[in-house]
């Protein structure tokens, strides 16, 4: 007896062995291309229908998820409030309005307590679509220009700044250098993506504060930039919207559009 008890505790033990080694085999998984150590990531499939997610994230201000496959758009579900809900029955979200017609739904949309800003959200065409935009209004205070000198650089070895933007020309560029570490985490540093550094003098003073640079995410066709505040009037966001609209090419360039308020239904706008 004791002899079959043993072979049958070994046979058991053996089939154990054979179970978790095909197990094992069946876990493991080959893909040309990996070396020693390395893992693979399993991800989501991209969803068969893009639009609505893509449109539902750039109306929201989201950025795109980059994976191994196509770029795609990560889905949040939120919880919406009560005033949200109700500002958005007031207007037929499916339909898209003439930008006079979406300033007027979004400023009786918005509910903040507060100056809200007007937010646009685009679907351009191509990624790395940057344009300098001058707004006829400015929104909000009035930004201090200045032309770098050798009045500014004293300023800056003193450590003080009573500015807003900085536009220096090529020549000036050495003597502001130095400072990088105190205007960079400002912002300040002149360069030529934004338009602040100028080739000669006549365009440094030619600046002007209300000129904005508007481009798409590093690696997504998505744009977010601002019209200006609700409290302005009609006529001025309308003006600043479709002088960017048509700096970025209208519908030629710009595939979907949409506005908002900082807290308020996101409203598709005619191209």
């Amino acid at each position: 007896m004791g002899k079959m008890k043993t072979a049958t505790i070994g046979e058991n033990k053996n089939e154990e062995k054979h179970q978790k080694a095909r197990k094992g085999e069946e876990e493991k998984m080959h893909i040309s291309g990996l070396k020693g150590g390395q893992r693979i990531k399993m991800v989501e499939a991209a969803p068969s229908e893009e639009t609505p997610i893509l449109d539902e994230a750039v109306a929201n201000g989201m950025t795109t998820e980059k994976t191994n496959g196509p770029e795609r758009t990560k889905r949040v579900e939120r919880v919406r409030g009560k005033k949200y809900q109700e500002s958005k029955k007031k207007f037929d979200s499916t339909k898209a309005f003439s930008p006079s017609e979406a300033i007027k739904i979004v400023k009786d949309t918005s509910y903040s307590k507060f100056d809200g800003t007007v937010e646009l959200h685009l679907i351009v065409k191509k990624v790395g679509t940057s344009v300098q935009v001058s707004l006829p209004y400015q929104a909000g205070k009035q930004k201090r220009v200045e032309i770098a000198s050798d009045e500014t650089v004293q300023k800056l070895r003193n450590g003080k700044i009573d500015f807003d933007i900085l536009v220096a020309t090529a020549e000036m560029m050495p003597k502001i250098v130095p400072f990088a570490r105190l205007l960079g985490p400002k912002g300040l540093m002149p360069n030529p993506k934004n338009g602040t550094l100028v080739t000669d003098l006549k365009k440094a003073q030619s600046f002007s504060a209300s000129s904005v640079t508007i481009k798409t995410e590093k690696e997504a066709p998505l744009i977010h930039t601002v019209v200006g505040k609700v409290s302005q009037k009609d006529s001025e966001l309308v003006e600043n919207l479709e002088v960017i609209l048509k700096a970025l090419g209208g519908g030629k360039q710009i595939g979907r559009a949409f506005l908002k308020a900082t807290m308020g239904p996101a409203v598709k706008v005619k191209i």
